[in-house]
């Protein structure tokens, strides 16, 4: 089974894409189906010293969805993008996976409204791998939802905990919460009602985590909404950014801190390695109808190699079967979906009214499209949505 890659998606593609492709080609004997303009596609693929094969097929598409541009306007032109070519192969099953760098709200947008959610899933959410001191925290939601239910929370708990087990191979992952302090009283309605209801479920919840535990090492699986995990993951990236500064500047001062550098410098070499964003490669989109892999927009040939390396073990392990199963399991579920029901019809109604544009463009459904942050917007033409909440 193929794996699709959005050979023009990102600030560096295609050169970055297909030397990634290339790299996990070599690595992973994965088979890739590159998509994008096929004559750039070829020249990329003989600067690195290969030519097209069975498992570095090219499948060209005409058109490319740039970084800058409006989800909900290249959506309903773009028929022909790299990124929707990649995906129509997933849904009609010639690929197994779509990995991209491109633009995150219209990947997250064709994601919904070509694959659909798995069964029990209302909302798809983005789980990220953070380092921390034991390893690494999966935290989700990293962005796909900016505000949630206390039932959306609790299925990104439990789809969370199957990633973390069985991609990450943790026997037991420790869930959490993300709050502003440990007490049952801290938090939000929204974590509280959540919290009640992982407390009562064959989960190893450990409650209420606050931001700080994200880098402690205790917790694997951080759940939050997409809005405060979007903002905890750029806060983390940003004193990463400082940290190294500061220790390149104390460095190079004086004649010690360079003597003590070339001390140090497997150590640094170590710790570089261990908060190195490129070794994670790519955020799954964890509850949709297929695997879906978004990278990050500056992506290297590194990221990209190694978001491939994800997609490929969440194909090989079944995480999507996995998901579906443990929701299935977990008892009262059903009962307490059953009352909030909204989120399904919404983002069925959302499939509906993308699809039957066509070429005649989306319409009021356009609006409940993630926006060019990848947020996801609520119907303005729902009744049973309030003012501030999205569609589900």
């Amino acid at each position: 089974m193929h794996i699709a890659l959005d050979a023009m998606g990102g600030d560096l593609a295609p050169q970055a894409a297909v030397a990634g492709a290339v790299q996990a080609a070599q690595e992973y004997g994965v088979s890739l189906l590159l998509v994008g303009d096929q004559e750039k596609i070829r020249h990329e693929l003989s600067r690195n010293g290969q030519r097209e094969s069975s498992q570095l097929v090219i499948q060209h598409a005409s058109e490319v969805i740039g970084m800058g541009d409006s989800p909900v306007a290249a959506l309903r032109r773009k028929r022909d993008s790299s990124l929707r070519v990649a995906f129509t192969h997933v849904k009609d099953g010639k690929a197994g996976a779509v990995v991209s760098a491109g633009n995150s709200g219209a990947v997250l947008g064709l994601a919904v409204t070509m694959l659909g959610c798995l069964p029990d899933v209302d909302r798809p959410a983005i789980v990220t791998s953070v380092p921390a001191l034991t390893g690494r925290t999966c935290l989700v939601d990293a962005g796909a939802n900016v505000e949630c239910k206390p039932m959306h929370l609790v299925q990104f708990a439990i789809m969370g905990e199957v990633y973390a087990r069985v991609v990450r191979g943790i026997p037991s992952p420790r869930v959490g919460v993300l709050s502003n302090g440990e007490e049952d009283s801290k938090g939000t309605e929204t974590t509280r009602a959540a919290h009640a209801v992982l407390s009562k479920l064959p989960l190893n919840y450990i409650g209420y985590i606050e931001g700080r535990e994200l880098n402690s090492g205790g917790v694997d699986v951080a759940v939050t909404d997409g809005f405060t995990g979007n903002i905890a993951l750029k806060t983390m990236e940003g004193f990463y950014d400082f940290t190294q500064g500061q220790l390149r500047s104390l460095f190079s001062l004086s004649w010690r801190g360079k003597l003590a550098f070339l001390l140090l410098k497997r150590s640094f070499a170590d710790l570089r390695a261990s908060i190195d964003y490129d070794e994670v490669g790519g955020a799954p989109l964890l509850g949709t109808d297929g695997v879906t892999i978004i990278a990050h927009g500056s992506s290297s040939p590194k990221a990209i190699k190694n978001a491939i390396r994800v997609a490929h073990e969440s194909l090989q392990r079944g995480v999507n079967q996995h998901i579906t199963e443990s929701l299935q399991q977990m008892p009262g579920l059903e009962t307490l979906t059953a009352g909030d029901g909204r989120g399904r019809r919404i983002w069925s109604q959302l499939r509906q009214k993308f699809r039957s544009t066509k070429d005649a463009g989306v319409k009021d459904g356009t609006r409940a499209l993630p926006d060019k942050n990848g947020s996801i917007k609520r119907l303005d033409n729902s009744d049973e949505t309030e003012p501030s909440e999205p569609a589900e």
